[in-house]
């Protein structure tokens, strides 16, 4: 199952996963990358429902971009390498 969502979202993962895992990388980083992305998820359900109650097209944008940080942050971090995980933090 893991090799099959791979396969779905390498467009995601093969850039990200290019170099080598940082000089710097714990494994804690990978944790604390899938908390980061899950409340990012949460912050665009809870957009989602502020759009839904006032009918304010202008929060269509905080659900959006809370989404995709969430969604590449959930990826990355599930199913990513070290390396990818080491590039999302940063190789310093």
């Amino acid at each position: 199952m893991k090799d099959t969502l791979r396969q779905l979202c390498s467009p995601i993962l093969k850039p990200l996963e290019s170099g080598d895992v940082g000089p710097n990388y714990k494994a804690s980083h990978r944790t604390i990358l899938n908390v980061v992305g899950l409340l990012f998820l949460t912050l665009s359900t809870i957009s989602a429902g502020a759009l839904i109650y006032t009918g304010q097209y202008g929060a269509l944008i905080p659900v959006v971009v809370f989404l995709g940080i969430g969604g590449l942050s959930v990826i990355v971090g599930t199913l990513g390498t070290d390396a990818a995980v080491s590039r999302m933090w940063g190789n310093r």
